[in-house]
């Protein structure tokens, strides 16, 4: 929630000729809500997710600036092996617990999941400090170190000590990213380790401008990607969603995939087990890395389960 908020603020600035003007003054109350808000997504507790393997969220000693989620118990895989997820966090911002549920989730269903920055929301975050105004905008971790989470997790499946040791499969390793963080996985999408791609409530700014400070995006980074992509937005009323729509009509070289409900801007990252788009990511993940053909009919023909779902548009191409 607390990316969230300054997002939002962040992206509807972006869609304006007034994204240079300073942030408006929130009203008393409308600041009292968002407290009340930010405490009740603080309060929720983790979950495992609804995958086989019951995930866990934690900070490992090799990559104490990174959170990482996994299968609390990765012997119990078996011979299956662990794909990699590395995840940019809403705002860009410093909260790698932002996403808690949507990541667990994932981790459930055999992937370590990481992302940049410390637990500062939810079980296990500092006590929040009262305040009269939104968050400075601004990026708070960048691309290099949503990366370097591949980097980690490819030096643990060589490292004869680590608990991951020959589990992961180095082959299985996507990217993926909300808002301002699913700009930093566009930009990471054209490293080679990288075999799926997954944008939530993003896309490069269709003017060609770029407001946020510290990111430097233009739509070439849609030429550099090499594997099939999943924009999930968040219906018309998701601020990212003319962006998105716009990335998708200018993808020419590869298969891609433009899915939405009306969610707006915070999808479903909020509830329980990350909600329907968790479950969308990770069908696209089993399909793109694992190839399960019961994945791929979330996607595949006129009558693929999300084609066929009223709550959800679909896009599609290159996909049959």
């Amino acid at each position: 929630m607390r990316g969230w908020i300054r997002l939002i603020v962040t992206s509807a600035l972006a869609t304006s000729a007034a994204c240079a003007q300073p942030v408006p003054i929130i009203p008393p109350a409308d600041m009292a809500r968002m407290a009340v808000a930010r405490a009740a997504a603080d309060a929720m507790p983790d979950t495992p997710g609804t995958g086989p393997y019951p995930a866990i969220k934690t900070v490992e000693p090799g990559l104490p600036d990174h959170v990482v989620y996994l299968p609390a118990d990765p012997a119990k895989l078996g011979s299956l092996k662990l794909g990699v997820l590395v995840w940019g966090n809403g705002g860009c911002s410093d909260d790698a617990a932002s996403a808690r549920h949507h990541l667990a989730e994932i981790a459930s269903h055999g992937y370590v999941v990481i992302a940049p920055g410390k637990i500062l929301s939810g079980p296990g975050a500092p006590p929040r400090t009262a305040r009269s105004a939104p968050e400075p905008l601004g990026i708070k971790t960048d691309t290099a170190q949503v990366a370097s989470g591949i980097d980690w997790a490819l030096a643990e499946n060589n490292r004869a000590s680590s608990p991951l040791y020959q589990r992961i499969d180095p082959a299985l390793v996507a990217v993926s990213g909300h808002s301002c963080g699913g700009l930093q996985a566009l930009q990471i999408a054209a490293d080679p380790r990288i075999h799926a791609v997954i944008i939530h409530n993003s896309g490069v700014f269709t003017d060609g401008g770029n407001p946020i400070a510290g990111l430097k995006v233009d739509k070439t980074l849609l030429k550099t990607l090499h594997t099939p992509v999943l924009y999930v937005m968040g219906g018309p009323g998701d601020v990212a969603f003319a962006n998105g729509s716009d990335d998708y009509d200018k993808i020419t070289l590869v298969p891609a995939m433009l899915v939405s409900h009306d969610t707006g801007h915070g999808g479903t990252f909020g509830l329980a087990n990350g909600g329907d788009n968790a479950q969308v990511a990770v069908a696209w993940l089993d399909w793109q890395l694992r190839h399960d053909p019961a994945a791929a009919h979330w996607f595949k023909g006129a009558d693929c389960r999300l084609c066929t779902d009223k709550a959800w548009t679909v896009r599609k191409k290159g996909i049959d």
